[in-house]
Order: C-alpha cells, then structure tokens, then sequence
C-alpha cells in the first residue's frame, strides 16, 4: 500500500475507530461495529468491484451480460449433460448446469426487490425472466432428462452411487416429473408456455400486492392525516397501522389498504387458474398436489387434517372484535398483564449487544465465530449496508453474509433471508464454493444518542432469520442443488424457528443483554414477564396462521367456480372467526402466495418440530455444545440432502413418528390460554376471560 493509499485509509476509518473507542469499548468486534455509528465510503481510488463482488455487476447492464456468461456455459453442460456415461460426472453436471443458473437468478431475484436505483431493478427483473424462462426450458428437454434416466434405470450404477449423489439425481428427475417431461411435443410446449406465463403473473402479483393504495385527503379526517404519506392531493396507505391505539386510524387503513384493486384481483385469479392447469397438464389433482410432493406432509387431504386438528384444539370466537382490533389488543393485554412495553426493553438490546449475542451462542453450541468486514466499493446495493459478516469454523471460512438491517424507503417490510450463491464441492477447481446469503431486516437507524435499539419482537426476528443463515453457513452438501435452505419447505422453517426459543430463554439472553449506557444487565423477571405474556392470545394467534395456511391450500385445490373474495370469507368464517369486512380484498396482500404456493401451513409444522428439537436436545442447557455438535452435524449440515422425516422419524434418534402426533397435540393444549377478547367496559379496561 502507498503512501497516499495509507493516508486515505486513515481518513476513510478514523471516524469509526474514534467512535468504537470512546463510546463502546465493552463491546467485542462484532458489537462494535453493529453498534458504530454509520460514516461515508471515501471512494477517491477503490475500484468499483460489482455488486457482491462481481465485477459485471458495476453497472445494470452487467446484469444483461452475467447472464449471456451463464446462458453460454449452460449450452456447454448441456452437451456435456447429454454425452457423458450414466455415473457420478451425470449428477455432478446437472448439478453445474443448476449451479451456474442460480448464482445469476437467485442474486438478481434479489436485486430486483432491494436495489434502490429503478435502473438495477428493472434490469435484475429482466434477467429474472431470461434466467426462468431457460430453466423451464430445460426442465423439458427430452435429451437432458433422457441421460438422467439411463443412470436412474441402471440398477447397477445407482447401487454404486453414494446416498446423496442417488437423492440429488432423483430430485432432479423429480423436477422433470412435476414440468411434464412425460408430456407429447405438443403439450411439453403448452407446459413451458405456462411456466413462462406463471413467472409474469407471479412477478405482476408480488409487485402490486405491496403498492399502496391512495384516497383524497379529503376523505379523512385531518387529524389523522399526518399518520399517512401524503401525495399532493391524496394520501397513501401502504400497511394496516395495526400497532395504532387510535381506533379510527386502525380501521381506515384497514379498510383502503386492503380495498379491491381489479386489476390485481384479474393477475391472482389468473394466476391460480394457469396453476391448476398446469398440475392437471402434468397428472396431478390439483396443484397442491404438485406442490407437496416431496414435503414432509406429501398430500393436500393431510395438510387439511392437520389444520382442523389445531382449529378443533384451537377453537374459539370473537364475535365482538373487528379484524383491525386484534394485533393492537393482543399487544395491549399483554403489554397490561405483564408490563411489557418495548421502550422497557429496548435500551438493553442495541443491535451491537444482539450481534454479539448470536456471535456467542453459536460459538457455544458450534465453534463458529462471525467477524465483521466493511464491504468494497460497489460490493452492496446500498450505503445503510455497512457490514457483512465472515463466518469462520475454526480456521476455515464457511461463508458470507450480507446484513440489510436498516429500513429505508420503497424497501420490502418483510423480514426475509436470500440465498445469493449456495455452497458445493466444485469438481472442477478442487475447492468448496463458500455459500453468500443476505438477511434483510426492517431496523431504525441510530441515532445521534444512541444506537440501534431492538424490540423484543425485532430481537427474535433478528434470530429467526440468523437460523435460516445458520443453515445456509452450516451445511456442507457436495452439491448446490441441496445446500442450505433449499431442502423441503416444511422443513426449511425448523432451523429459523428454534432460534426463536434461544432468543427468549434468559440463560442466552444474560449472556448479552445489557444496557447500552450503563451496561446494566437486563433483569431476569423482565424475562419471565415476557416469555408469559406470549401465552396471551397465543391460541388465537395461531388460529389466525390457521387461516392463512387453509386459504393457502381452498386457493391451490380444484376450482371452485367462485370469486376469491368470496372463498377468503367462508374460510375466514369457518377458520377464524372475525367477520369479514365488506369491500376488501386481504388475499391481495398475502404475498406469500407466490413463494409459498400451496405451502404456507409449513411454519406451523416446522413450529411442531422446532418445539421438539428444543425439549429434547436444548430445553436442559440451551448452551451445550455435545448437542449443539449433534444438531448441526445430524440436521444442519445436510441441507436438503436427507429426507426431512428420516430426521423427524428418528433415524437420527431426535424423536420417533408417534411422538411428533403427541408432542405436537401437547404443545397445541399448552397454546390455549385463549383470551376471549370483548369490548371494553365502563370504566375503560378490556374484559378478559381465561
């Protein structure tokens, strides 16, 4: 390094080294520099290095040419693909051929919805559509499935495969299966023109059910105005504003966010019709059918079961409330019984402590340490990305992850986890490519005082969505096709979900809680009140995840020659019980439809599991590392490369078949402390019945 380039590096970094100096000493690396606050980038000589580190993507019309590269190493494993002799290098050039697609795809699906600059958005969503459009392409191309077949049908080159090369080669297969391989030339094209058709719709819905909805300020009362985005003469509501106490404020929202666009109600009710005929063009029932094959749960009719099991243990009405009331007097009866207000907590749980937090649990239970790394010049998508994150085992890096913590405008509310590039073992270079995921969270920034502090509910979305980096970070399968998260959904969730019981068992939060000026710790009974408050409404909580999934699963069934408007009211009737409200349309913003098509019940089962992983390897010492060891090396580590109910059934002696029914119905009884919710009284207090 030069002379000059010392100097400016000494300029770039001194305001952060001052800052972790004088004001968060007690903090470890990670915490600091969670904890520092935000400064410029002087990019005076670094080289702008492509976003996630490749150089193509300096610019948006990189993306066009990152995916011409792919396209033309696609046609060279293709041939290979096809020529090769039925054995390992078959698996292992399918497995390229997915690799070399999904690295384009799965960055720019999530550049598409993360970039601020329009022009890397619309260039992301075009390579989304190439991308797509090929992969469909090939799931139909009888002579790539043909050299899969002349492996699966030699008995004796499969009994010489190992166990995960034959799963991934029938998982493969599987996807030819359920894009209609077996389909003459005539409906094979009708197949992938369908495909096709699905990537807009499904593109056109998840873009419309997040824009928000404008009314003339007029038709509010001004008072009330402030609490929405303005837009000259009309005001804009882009979310429910269910934490609101004002009553009125609520339901407006409710009401106009959720009031019916045609258009998008046209592009879903379109979508579910191409998605039927598709699974009946393929021989399914329907496209739950489709859907579901390969999950833990294999059917639609067994999804159904296990929803009115919990809805029968679950049951419970609320005739006197409005929709736009729960979310608010859930939080408002717990917040009453158990004196829980977040600004309580808050102070103990800056975005630094919590880092600080993952980073010792998981170097207990797995010895895996995170060290932070400010990002080059044009490495991310947007200057409130100050850190990524360096997963090491030991001495040996296990990956990367990008942390998209803050809010900021036109970005996604949802917390989510993105896998930008999955992990293998590549053939070709003799090394393993080391898996990049981005967590995306939602967080205030700092502020001068002080800096970003969690609330409880924030905290724990913070650990869930660390679980789902933990599987991507963790799993060391041979091949891509299975790494991380991309196993069966039902089972994805397991790993986010446990996260969620760490994050609220005092003996781990001790370990980092403390205030952020006095570095007092936070106390135990703040704990214990919140870990009871959670059992308030928590049966009608679930009821309301109850209905959701059903809904789920009526839309992706046999055709019901009816509007969806009016499927979501029966189902709402007879799965939850708020009365529907005239003039809405909330299965317009569940846009978990398109992700979690026919899947969305896969949180409650992977919540059941979940549970019982925690009683039976951490409810003793959350911070053992002989189970720790256990859980990463018999669940984690294989991704999608075990079948989930190998896990769930017991090969691994986690729990036996029989015990995840009983387990499952013990853990639905201790949810009913069923809080019946009515109308206040004179005196102003909510009236509760246990």
């Amino acid at each position: 390094m030069s002379a000059s380039q010392r100097l400016l590096h000494l300029v770039k970094y001194r305001s952060l080294w001052t800052h972790v100096r004088r004001k968060v000493t007690t903090w470890s690396p990670v915490g600091a520099a969670f904890n520092a606050k935000p400064f410029r980038r002087l990019d005076l000589v670094e080289k702008n290095v492509g976003l996630f580190g490749v150089p193509e993507l300096s610019c948006p019309e990189g993306f066009q040419a990152a995916t011409q590269t792919a396209l033309k190493n696609t046609e060279l494993l293709l041939h290979r693909a096809c020529s090769c002799s039925p054995g390992v290098e078959t698996v292992e050039c399918f497995d390229q051929l997915s690799d070399g697609l999904c690295k384009v795809a799965d960055l720019a699906d999530f550049i598409k919805v993360a970039h601020p600059d329009p022009a890397y958005r619309e260039a992301a969503e075009k390579t989304c559509i190439d991308i797509g459009t090929v992969v469909e392409k090939l799931n139909t191309n009888v002579e790539l499935c043909k050299g899969l077949k002349n492996l699966l049908d030699n008995a004796k080159v499969v009994a010489e495969l190992d166990p995960d090369t034959k799963r991934v080669a029938e998982l493969f297969m599987f996807d030819f299966e359920i894009s209609g391989i077996h389909l003459d030339d005539k409906l094979r094209k009708e197949a992938v023109a369908l495909h096709v058709k699905l990537l807009d719709l499904s593109n056109e819905f998840l873009i419309g059910s997040h824009v928000p909805n404008r009314i003339a300020k007029s038709a509010i009362p001004k008072h009330l105005q402030v609490h929405f985005a303005s837009d000259g003469s009309f005001i804009q509501i882009g979310g429910l504003h269910a934490d609101s106490p004002d009553d009125l404020l609520r339901e407006i929202a409710y009401r106009i966010y959720l009031y019916p666009n045609a258009d998008l109600m046209e592009c879903l009710e379109e979508l579910l019709k191409c998605r039927y005929k598709l699974a009946k063009l393929v021989g399914y029932d329907s496209y739950g059918h489709r859907a579901l094959k390969g999950t833990m749960a294999k059917n639609p009719e067994t999804v159904m079961s296990f929803l009115q099991l919990l809805t029968d243990k679950l049951s419970q009405r609320y005739d006197e409330l409005m929709p736009w009331d729960h979310p608010f007097l859930s939080g408002v009866l717990r917040a009453e019984r158990y004196n829980i207000e977040p600004s309580l907590y808050s102070p103990y749980l800056s975005l630094g402590a919590c880092m600080e937090g993952l980073n010792n649990l998981f170097s207990q239970l797995y010895g895996v340490s995170l060290m932070s790394e400010h990002p080059g010049a044009g490495e991310v998508w947007s200057e409130d990305v100050p850190c990524a994150l360096i997963m090491m085992r030991f001495t040996c890096l296990l990956g990367y992850i990008y942390c998209d913590f803050f809010h900021r405008r036109d970005k996604p509310h949802q917390d989510c986890h993105f896998t930008i590039r999955g992990g293998r073992w590549c053939q070709e270079t003799d090394r393993y490519q080391l898996p990049v995921v981005v967590l995306m969270l939602s967080l205030p920034h700092p502020t001068k005082s002080a800096p970003t502090l969690l609330t409880p509910g924030m905290m724990e979305n913070l650990f869930h969505e660390m679980g789902h980096a933990m599987h991507s970070m963790l799993g060391r399968t041979r091949y891509q096709h299975v790494t991380g998260t991309r196993c069966a959904t039902d089972f994805a969730e397991v790993p986010s979900i446990l996260m969620e019981y760490f994050a609220t068992d005092y003996r781990v939060i001790s370990q980092f809680a403390r205030h952020f000026e006095t570095g007092q710790p936070l106390p135990e009974n703040m704990v214990a009140r919140l870990c009871e408050s959670k059992k308030v409404c928590g049966a009608a909580d679930t009821q309301l995840q109850v209905f959701y999934a059903a809904l789920d699963q009526i839309y992706h069934g046999k055709p019901q020659n009816r509007s969806t408007t009016e499927i979501l009211k029966e189902m709402q009737e007879k799965f939850y019980g708020l009365p529907y409200t005239p003039n809405t349309a909330w299965q317009l913003r569940f846009s978990h439809l398109i992700g979690y098509g026919a899947k969305y019940y896969s949180y409650l089962m992977s919540r059941a599991v979940a549970s019982m992983v925690w009683k039976q390897c951490f409810v003793q010492d959350p911070l053992n590392r002989d189970m720790g060891e256990r859980y990463r090396r018999e669940m984690l580590a294989h991704g999608g490369a075990k079948e989930p109910m190998l896990m769930v059934e017991g090969k691994f002696k986690f729990f036996s078949h029989k015990s995840f029914r009983s387990e499952f119905l013990f853990n639905t009884r201790n949810l009913q402390i069923t809080i019946n919710m009515q109308k206040r009284d004179s005196t102003g207090n909510y009236l509760i019945r246990n």
